[in-house]
């Protein structure tokens, strides 16, 4: 366990978080960006979780060049 082990997962909770689609999953559950941003509640632990989603989806591409770092650098180092 170490560094690059600790990165790699928080990548791997990135590409979880950048998947999710707010029609479908998100909206139905009260977690839609307008939902909280209408009501006033973005300073709330919910407000800033679903900030945090929708910042990961707006990097998609920063987070798909990670990700291919991340296998370059794994198939290189075997």
């Amino acid at each position: 366990m170490g560094l690059w082990t600790l990165l790699e997962g928080l990548l791997l909770l990135a590409n979880a978080l950048a998947i999710l689609n707010e029609d479908r999953f998100l909206g139905p559950r009260g977690w839609s960006f307008s939902e909280v941003s209408a009501g006033g509640r973005s300073k709330s632990l919910k407000g800033q979780l679903i900030g945090l989603i929708y910042a990961t989806q707006y990097l998609r591409v920063p987070l798909i060049i990670l990700n291919l770092i991340i296998v370059v650098v794994k198939l290189v180092s075997g």
